[in-house]
């Protein structure tokens, strides 16, 4: 699996394994048949309430031998509704006794919420100074909060985790992630299935004799994004990992440049708050 080299210098793996609304007893399942098959990064939140789930499968992968911690890169999220330095603290202790290990490679802010992100950055930066965490970053987050951020904070996020795909681009928060070296990772990578049939992406796709999926995911993975598609399905699972043996060309890219329409799945970061 290619990884890319994080702003603290951790290695990530640039594809991995989602588990959005994915009920604990189904996703400890998927958990060891991703890591059975290559996966080696996972990626959950406490909100998605299967930390649990996830837990077992890493239990069973490693007591069966296919895989030691060390080669994992597992990563969690707080809430919202822990808004400040304490509850931040007991949120990532909670992740870990769910998850049944002893730290987390990435833990993030999930979102941005009503701009109440800054004292439990400083809780993440705790943890972080205090070894028990090997990076940490957020989610969701615009230009806009990144500038208060490291405007307010010490330490620059490894990582923000946005929705991204060919109809959301996010080229602008794409520039600013580069010039701060904060790696981009991709949620809802697939649209959550919506670009399947789009006749751009189909048109490349039989072009070079894949499916929809394997080009969008290559897209990304050319793009040095890291893509996190859920799946629960083992076949699906070989097919979005096997995107190393080709490669999409300039006419390609340029064609899909031309999808961006800033078509959203999830909510708007500048407009989605939470009752703390």
């Amino acid at each position: 699996m290619k990884k890319v080299i994080l702003n603290n210098s951790v290695q990530m793996p640039i594809q991995g394994l989602g588990v959005f609304l994915v009920d604990n007893e189904t996703t400890s399942t998927a958990v060891y048949t991703a890591i059975k098959n290559g996966y080696r990064l996972i990626d959950t939140a406490a909100i998605y309430d299967n930390e649990m789930g996830v837990g077992t499968g890493i239990k069973k992968a490693i007591e069966d031998g296919l895989v030691t911690r060390e080669e994992l890169f597992i990563t969690s999220k707080v809430w919202n509704n822990h808004g400040n330095l304490e509850k931040t603290l007991q949120a990532y202790r909670d992740s870990l006794s769910k998850l049944q290990l002893d730290y987390l490679d990435l833990y993030l802010l999930h979102w941005p919420g009503n701009n109440q992100f800054i004292e439990p950055w400083k809780a993440l930066e705790q943890i972080y100074l205090e070894n028990s965490v090997r990076a940490i970053g957020v989610c969701n987050f615009e230009v806009e909060h990144l500038e208060n951020l490291l405007a307010n904070t010490e330490i620059i996020p490894a990582v923000n985790q946005i929705e991204l795909h060919p109809k959301l681009q996010q080229k602008n928060m794409t520039t600013f992630a580069k010039k701060h070296h904060i790696q981009i990772q991709a949620w809802a990578p697939l649209m959550q299935g919506g670009l399947f049939n789009d006749p751009t992406l189909l048109n490349i796709a039989e072009k070079h004799n894949r499916s929809t999926a394997q080009i969008i995911l290559r897209w990304h993975l050319q793009q040095e994004v890291i893509a996190i598609p859920k799946s629960i399905k083992e076949h699906r699972m070989i097919e979005n990992k096997s995107i190393l043996d080709f490669e999409l060309d300039a006419q390609d890219l340029d064609l899909i440049s031309k999808l961006d329409c800033e078509e959203r799945v999830g909510p708007n970061p500048k407009t989605y708050h939470f009752e703390l």
